[in-house]
């Protein structure tokens, strides 16, 4: 199911009329930090974490 260019546009104008153009800036600020926010986190956490000491002293 894909959305058009008509359902776009309607579900902008409700957006408008709920909130107002005030409110519905922080809205998208906060949502784009968000967003932000993860992504970092999800970048982070592929990154294997460093042991403190290699793995031949582990052994010994």
């Amino acid at each position: 199911m894909r959305l058009g260019t008509t359902e776009i546009i309607l579900i902008i104008v409700l957006a408008l009329v709920l909130f107002g153009g005030g409110k519905l800036a922080g809205v998208g600020k906060a949502l784009g930090k968000s967003i932000k926010d993860f992504k970092s986190e999800v970048k982070d956490e592929e990154k294997p974490e460093k042991k403190d000491q290699p793995d031949d002293q582990e052994k010994a």
